[in-house]
């Protein structure tokens, strides 16, 4: 009898302190602020039909970014220099308070009267919407390194040739060309041979990274390269863009890539 009152005093203990550990839920339901239809959007242009562009998105008790299709910037109001003509739409992705949405303003671009980064002329010359043919820097048997294994890690060694594979086992587009223009958006073309079907994509030009991204189509060469298609800039100059891979999807090393304009 008394074992079992003992039993029963720790049993209530127990219970006791589970009891006490019991969080307290204090449940918050989220309101929205406004609607998407409320979610005010504003651009401002330094000069009418100019370049530089501020978007804002204007509405209080919002949260989000922007995306101006070239970058993003986590943050309500942003100012850019955009390199292409025309009308652009920019999208604002945000957060009502329960719910996700986006929501885009257009812009019309009649003038580049802000110069861009340099980068973008020396990639698409100063006739942006004409644009810009390159080529490999070198041929099969030429000895020069214009596509080779480099080592991994770093672009401080991508000039360091661990295999020229160029000079012995080009790839297959060895003798193509790409072509990048601002007409109307950032445009590539990749062209597998001199008179190939063109394969049609886009491009990201990051110069503050020092990236360049090809979307939907190749980068030539692209037997060394990563689907995800974004490059190292190493060199770019008008006369000579290098770039590189720190990890390729063919082999798991580095690779460089050297090209000058046709």
């Amino acid at each position: 009898m008394k074992i079992n009152k003992i039993i029963d005093l720790i049993f209530v203990s127990f219970l006791l302190v589970f009891t006490a550990c019991d969080s307290i839920v204090d449940e918050q339901h989220l309101t929205d602020s406004t609607d998407v239809a409320g979610v005010e959007l504003v651009t401002t242009q330094s000069t009418p039909g100019g370049n530089k562009i501020t978007l804002k998105m204007a509405s209080p008790g919002i949260t989000g970014y922007w995306d101006y299709n070239l970058g993003k910037a986590l943050t309500n109001e942003v100012t850019v220099v955009y390199p292409i003509p025309g009308k652009s739409t920019f999208t604002y992705v945000g957060s009502l308070g329960s719910k996700f949405f986006t929501k885009t303003i257009d812009v019309q671009i009649d003038q580049l009267d802000t110069p861009l980064d340099q980068d973008w002329y020396d990639l698409v010359s100063n006739n942006t919407s004409a644009g810009k043919t390159w080529v490999f820097d070198g041929s099969v048997g030429s000895g020069r390194f214009w596509w080779f294994m480099s080592p991994p890690g770093s672009p401080d060694g991508a000039m360091t040739a661990w295999w020229n594979a160029g000079d012995c086992c080009p790839p297959s587009d060895a003798t193509g060309k790409m072509h990048f223009d601002l007409n109307g958006a950032a445009n590539f073309t990749h062209y597998a041979t001199p008179t190939a079907t063109a394969e049609k994509g886009s491009f990201v030009l990051d110069p503050a990274n020092k990236k360049l991204i090809i979307t939907g189509s190749k980068m030539l060469g692209y037997a060394a390269g990563n689907a995800d298609g974004v490059y190292t800039i190493v060199t770019l100059t008008p006369d000579k863009m290098v770039l590189y891979l720190s990890n390729n999807e063919a082999n798991g090393t580095g690779w460089t890539f050297v090209f000058k304009p046709q």
